[in-house]
């Protein structure tokens, strides 16, 4: 055989096998669905007002008062809300949110790599990118609690705002697709290594 026929040979080894519609169907909803708990999350973030509370309303970078209940007077300085440990506390809740959006980033990026890219090792790609929307999810659940935590005192249902619910439900969409990708990875990639009789191959 020449070497133009093993190199052909080679390149055709390390292409993915064929996929059917149900398993690209799926892939594709979890990236369609990554998607959209990006763009929740970092709506919900950059507005930061999560709590109405009386007079008072309450977000991640600022502080509002109504007066006479037609105007709002915000403040950035959080220490003035008379809140313990709400300054600091806060900060930390916003750095552990913006940080997950940035990793869920990461994530979904891989996802659609490891969905581009015809080689081998693509399986690992979309690993990796599920264990980084993993880790997002970690960390924004991580800020959610801390808000909450912080303001326990005031916290209402019915006074979270629909900024804090996009945040929650982007927060458990990470988590499903998360969980819904290392497990579609893990069952098509023994699949894929599987003799036609049952017989594991070489990877």
């Amino acid at each position: 055989m020449t070497a133009l026929g093993v190199q052909a040979q080679r390149l055709l080894g390390q292409r993915r096998p064929h996929r059917s519609f149900l398993e690209c169907f799926t892939r594709a909803l979890i990236i369609l669905c990554t998607s959209l708990a990006v763009v929740l999350s970092s709506i919900s973030i950059c507005d930061g007002e999560w709590l109405l509370a009386d007079d008072r309303l309450f977000g991640l970078w600022r502080l509002c008062t109504a007066s006479n209940q037609t105007e709002l007077h915000c403040l950035r300085d959080l220490s003035q809300a008379q809140v313990p440990w709400l300054a600091s506390g806060m900060a930390v809740a916003r750095v552990v949110a913006t940080l997950a959006v940035v990793v869920a980033i990461f994530g979904l990026e891989f996802l659609i790599v490891s969905q581009v890219c015809e080689d081998s090792l693509a399986w690992r790609k979309w690993a990796l990118g599920s264990t980084l929307l993993l880790i997002s999810f970690i960390l924004s659940f991580g800020g959610l609690l801390s808000f909450l935590v912080l303001l326990r005192s005031q916290v209402t249902l019915l006074g979270l705002t629909l900024m804090f619910w996009s945040d929650f439900t982007a927060s458990f969409l990470l988590f499903l697709n998360a969980i819904s990708g290392l497990h579609i990875n893990s069952i098509t990639h023994i699949n894929n290594n599987m003799h036609p009789w049952g017989l594991p191959t070489k990877v």
